[in-house]
């Protein structure tokens, strides 16, 4: 008898039964389960089992805590059960069939934001570092910028860096939504490059720039102010999202005979057209006012209640997935009110 052998034996029991199982992985520390009827899990009789640390449902998907022994365990289960393990990717697939649509919006918009982690994380370090040389006084009252050629060469090239991951983060957004919908990614890419051009102003210099000097595309009956959207997140989705469904659109109608001419064109022209002309500034303003109003909670007398709330609140969403929403508003948080402050500094310095 293995170690898990019992434990794993009583799982199978109180989960429904091997025809309750429709799906059944694990992650890091959790085994994850898409059942076919949830009701008939036995939670009290589960977390009972010795190995089980708790129970929670997420994303239509049951959960049995485990910890870093679960790979040990989910082997030992499956043998036990004759149930063969699939993906992840099929398990969140499975588990959709359970989700409401607030859950499947939110799922999305995880996994939307997932592969673009690894590129914040380095460019956050990137940018705490240079603020420590660049902004920290550390030498007799100066920064080490202001003391060393090398140091202010560094600071200057890892701005490379902090504003391909930040300011051009329309770009891994779009393609991030086109890789997630099955859609091609190159046009999503494509997008994201038009929303950060250097044709038109850029999206932080707009608001110090004077509206009669703000340039525009003129096409006689009706002028496009030409505004970029460096840094922007919401307005990267909707136009990405425009994109998706237009695709799709297209793909459907058109004949096999013609869809590699007719449906890049006429899903990628149209999309950003609308991303620059109605997308874009509807979601450049839902961008803004969410993170004034998040940033002025944050920064205002009350602040302490503010993220005291915030904190207290962000756990138990956790548990429905909702918290996923969060990631845009923290992405949009700091393009917009630490980076932008940066590139004034940085552009400053050059001059």
């Amino acid at each position: 008898m293995g170690k898990f052998t019992k434990d794993c034996e009583d799982l199978l029991k109180y989960v429904g039964g091997k025809d309750n199982i429709n799906a059944v992985t694990h992650c890091v520390t959790r085994m994850r389960f898409v059942l076919a009827d949830p009701s008939k899990a036995d939670v009290d009789a589960i977390e009972e089992i010795p190995s089980a640390k708790g129970t929670f449902t997420q994303s239509g998907q049951f959960q049995v805590i485990i910890g870093n022994e679960v790979s040990e365990f989910y082997n030992e289960f499956t043998k036990i059960s004759g149930i063969e393990g699939v993906s992840k990717e099929a398990v969140k697939s499975s588990a959709k069939s359970h989700q409401n649509i607030a859950q499947k919006i939110m799922g999305d918009l995880g996994e939307i934001f997932a592969p673009i982690i690894p590129a914040l994380i380095c460019g956050g370090l990137i940018l705490g570092f240079r603020n420590i040389i660049g902004d920290i006084a550390l030498v007799n009252g100066k920064t080490l910028t202001q003391t060393s050629t090398f140091w202010m060469g560094t600071y200057n090239f890892l701005w490379l860096i902090g504003e391909a991951v930040f300011h051009m983060l329309p770009v891994g957004i779009c393609w991030s939504v086109t890789k997630k919908m099955g859609t091609t990614q190159i046009l999503g890419i494509v997008l994201g490059l038009t929303l950060v051009s250097s044709q038109p102003l850029n999206g932080f210099a707009v608001a110090t720039t004077p509206a009669n000097k703000i340039p525009y595309w003129n096409f006689d009956f009706v002028h496009v102010k030409m505004i970029g959207y460096q840094g922007q997140v919401i307005a990267a989705i909707m136009a990405a999202f425009v994109l998706v469904y237009l695709e799709k659109f297209w793909r459907k109608v058109c004949p096999a005979v013609v869809s590699m001419i007719v449906v890049p064109f006429f899903s990628l022209v149209p999309a950003v057209i609308l991303a620059h002309t109605l997308v874009g500034p509807i979601g450049l303003a839902i961008g803004d006012a969410i993170a004034k109003v998040v940033y002025g909670g944050l920064t205002s007398t009350s602040s302490v209640i503010f993220a005291t709330i915030f904190g207290a609140l962000y756990a138990p969403i956790v548990m429905t997935g909702l918290h996923h929403i969060t990631n845009a508003i923290d992405m949009t948080l700091i393009s917009l009110m630490v980076v932008s402050s940066i590139a004034m500094d940085h552009m400053s310095m050059s001059i």
